[in-house]
């Protein structure tokens, strides 16, 4: 992926998670971090008809240019790349079990030990806000300090990544937790790790996956 051009790589990835079932119809968007902005995916158009022209830039003050307007989540894309200089990707989905989680404003907790890649004993859910607005920037926000993924209340999933070949697989990561603790909930109370083991994790996991 890191080969290809920034907008065949966004382009390859989109293609990717929606043929994974992570991204239905035309919900969702992915970003990736550019010198003096991001590029992100369009507002509203399905993943099948997405084209590397499609894509948008979008400075830091906020304003786009190409043929689309951005995605309407374009703000919290750019206020995590303003908060936290070591994301390169953005990827925003509305998975099925994540989402089915954040309709019921539940986090995933530490019931798995790769609950730790996403940065801590668990994955907070964030305070359910319009789509599109400033506030549901600010709840990603506060959800996502000190983690690189959250869950976002009555709406998907947040997960940031140093690029996208990174971003993409801690999505992939996160649903599958979702879908993990989702089916564990069914036969009983799943039990969780102590603070101690996680604190261990996150040690060992700071090497994992650096090339």
């Amino acid at each position: 992926m890191t080969a290809l051009s920034l907008p065949h790589q966004l382009l390859a990835c989109a293609r990717h998670i929606a043929a994974l079932g992570l991204n239905p119809g035309a919900a969702g968007n992915l970003s990736v971090r550019e010198a003096d902005g991001m590029l992100i995916t369009p507002s509203g158009l399905p993943w099948e008809e997405l084209g590397t022209d499609d894509f948008v830039h979008v400075d830091w003050a906020g304003q786009s240019q190409g043929p689309r307007a951005p995605s309407s989540e374009w703000q919290l894309h750019r206020d995590l790349y303003l908060a936290r200089s070591e994301f390169g990707a953005v990827i925003h989905t509305h998975a099925p079990f994540c989402t089915a989680l954040a309709c019921l404003h539940r986090e995933i907790p530490s019931f798995h030990y790769m609950v730790a890649r996403f940065g801590g004993s668990t994955v907070r859910c964030a305070r359910y806000a319009t789509y599109g607005t400033p506030a549901l920037s600010l709840a990603t926000a506060e959800a996502m300090a000190d983690r690189n993924g959250c869950l976002l209340g009555n709406h998907g999933m947040v997960v940031a990544g140093r690029d996208l070949r990174h971003a993409q697989a801690l999505a992939i990561e996160l649903e599958s937790l979702a879908e993990q603790y989702w089916r564990a909930c069914q036969l009983g109370t799943p039990i969780l790790l102590p603070e101690d083991e996680i604190a261990r994790v996150l040690e060992k996991f700071k090497g994992y996956g650096v090339r």
